[in-house]
């Protein structure tokens, strides 16, 4: 009896995927911990006030020192008005700098800080005699929109240092001025007038 021929089978395809959310994908982060989460900016449209908090790495020299001093100091006037980003407000402690930034391009203000952070990295290197990271994570921003929050942001930066000291358990007198802040009039100069309504009047009609 004759065998009837095989018939030919279609082979499947299968497709592979190489895009998408994957467990484990993404930038590791560096350290022990994972520091601020790299989400998209906000897209503003119009000139508005900007927290911005900058971190440096564990290593590097106490910010609040005279030394660690004249290199931010010298980083402000280079980068406090720079690709469309005006630095109006800074308040320098241990480990990490404040900043109030104004500006209506998120892609500008990137820019900024990224100069910024090169500056400062170039300069306390130098100083401290060795190479490597300074800042260090990506740097945390929050927009501020109203006057209440604008008036709440620059009473956090201007009284930081207060508040740090507070939680140690040191007390400081009514009328000290952060000699490392913009609260200081010899270095409030060193920085740009702002611009945008809400940091020039409108933060004054915030409540507390």
């Amino acid at each position: 009896m004759a065998t009837q021929p095989k018939q030919p089978r279609q082979t499947e395809f299968v497709f592979r995927s190489w895009g998408g959310k994957r467990s484990g994908a993404g930038r590791k982060p560096r350290g022990e911990s994972p520091g601020v989460p790299h989400r998209c900016r906000d897209e503003l449209g119009r000139c508005l006030p900007i927290h911005v908090t900058l971190t440096v790495a564990p290593w590097v020299y106490n910010l609040r020192s005279r030394r660690s001093f004249r290199v931010i100091e010298k980083a402000l006037r280079l980068g406090g008005d720079r690709f469309g980003v005006r630095l109006v407000e800074f308040s320098v402690q241990g480990e990490h700098i404040h900043l109030m930034a104004e500006t209506g391009d998120t892609v500008a203000l990137g820019r900024a800080i990224k100069g910024l952070s090169v500056r400062l990295a170039k300069g306390l290197n130098r100083m401290m005699g060795r190479r490597g990271r300074v800042v260090g994570d990506r740097y945390h921003s929050r927009v501020l929109r109203t006057p209440t929050e604008t008036r709440n942001a620059i009473r956090y930066i201007r009284n930081n240092h207060r508040r740090h000291m507070a939680q140690v358990g040191k007390l400081l007198p009514a009328d000290f001025t952060d000699p490392y802040s913009s609260c200081c009039p010899e270095l409030a100069a060193i920085l740009p007038a702002p611009r945008s309504w809400l940091l020039r009047a409108g933060w004054h009609r915030g409540t507390s």
